[in-house]
């Protein structure tokens, strides 16, 4: 006799799988927008954005940012994976507030993943010699250059002791979507030529 397999289920399993597909398939066509290359005011722009909600909706930012030896805010990076996941997004380094260079953030990853997600990252070097390495980079890779201590927002840690204790923080706020992966490990940062 043979097994069969509940309908529900079955229907369930496929309406996720096109419902991922779809989310995707938009996630990408807006990815490739963009990828293009953005002028030095609109980087400008999304960051001031990005660094308000920062200070809006991290408990701590206005602390980490004066403390901080450089920001590297980067609004609105796009993540989307089945299976293979892409990840991708630009920003600007900051140093006492003012933008010193711009950076584009890509990331691939092979795994269980379904989803797509937008979300705004601040990357805050705490040490001279943790931006000084970052800015001689010719391709920085968080885990391998350098740690990079994430900060859940809303989980409890105190920000105070994450910045005594770490010369790298992350953090990871404003997500929309879902994929369910906040890591910045393997997430490589280039430096933009806007001359070009």
């Amino acid at each position: 006799m043979e097994k069969s397999i509940p309908v529900k289920k079955t229907f369930l399993f496929n309406r996720v799988v096109i419902l991922s597909l779809v989310a995707i398939i938009v996630f990408f066509a807006g990815f490739s927008k963009a990828v293009h290359a953005k002028t030095a005011r609109e980087i400008d722009a999304s960051a001031d954005a990005a660094l308000d909600r920062f200070y809006e909706q991290v408990e701590g930012a206005k602390e980490v940012a004066r403390k901080a030896k450089g920001l590297l805010i980067l609004p609105d990076v796009k993540k989307a994976g089945l299976i293979v996941g892409g990840e991708y997004g630009q920003g600007a380094l900051r140093i006492r507030g003012k933008t010193v260079d711009y950076y584009r953030l890509i990331s691939g990853s092979i795994g269980i993943q379904i989803g797509a997600q937008a979300k705004d990252i601040v990357i805050a070097f705490m040490t001279n010699d943790a931006l000084k390495s970052f800015r001689t980079s010719k391709g920085w890779e968080a885990g391998l250059d350098g740690n990079v201590a994430l900060i859940t927002v809303g989980g409890g840690a105190s920000v105070t002791t994450m910045i005594s204790n770490h010369p790298i923080l992350g953090f990871v706020y404003d997500v929309k979507g879902f994929i369910g992966d906040f890591s910045l490990k393997g997430a490589k940062f280039t430096k933009i030529d806007m001359s070009q």
